[in-house]
């Protein structure tokens, strides 16, 4: 295995696991998320919680299909999903199955073979592996901050405790 890919792989896992310089992973961003604050929309015109994890887990679906020779690119509906009744259950399953992709991802880069590392993975778009790999992170790193911010924009809309109560 050759240090480049290991360092890829290991992006990838301190994204969405942790351990990373930049602030919190995907799954630091989800800690206290639940089902109903997911679903909700508290900035206007900004997805949610929910549909970004969504969409984070069908841009590794993406390329993870390159890798296997499929250009095609993502549909509307695999690229920001609808939902499912908004349970515990389908949130985790939202959860779970973005780190089960990142996972797979990481697998795949560690097979990647070295040689065609720089080279496109598909014929369009004509990027390489290594872009797209790194392209990878870039996206999760970018959702996990809109993440962040739609926490803060829960907290601040939600109604005040009542002392008395």
């Amino acid at each position: 295995m050759t240090e480049i890919r290991r360092a890829l792989a290991d992006q990838l896992a301190h994204t969405a696991e942790g351990g990373a310089w930049h602030g919190p992973s995907v799954r630091e961003t989800l800690v206290g998320v639940t089902a109903a604050d997911a679903v909700r929309h508290p900035i206007r015109g900004a997805h949610s919680i929910w549909e970004l994890v969504l969409h984070l887990s069908g841009a590794y679906d993406l390329v993870l299909r390159r890798i296997e020779g499929d250009a095609s690119p993502l549909t509307p509906a695999e690229d920001w999903p609808v939902l499912l009744e908004p349970t515990d259950a389908n949130w985790q399953r939202a959860i779970d199955r973005y780190h089960a992709v990142n996972a797979r991802m990481r697998e795949a880069i560690l097979r990647f073979p070295i040689e065609r590392l720089f080279e496109p993975i598909v014929e369009n778009p004509p990027y390489s592996a290594f872009t797209q790999f790194v392209g990878l992170t870039q996206h999760d790193l970018f959702h996990a901050g809109q993440i962040m911010l739609l926490k803060r924009a829960l907290k601040e809309s939600a109604p005040p405790l009542d002392p008395g109560a």
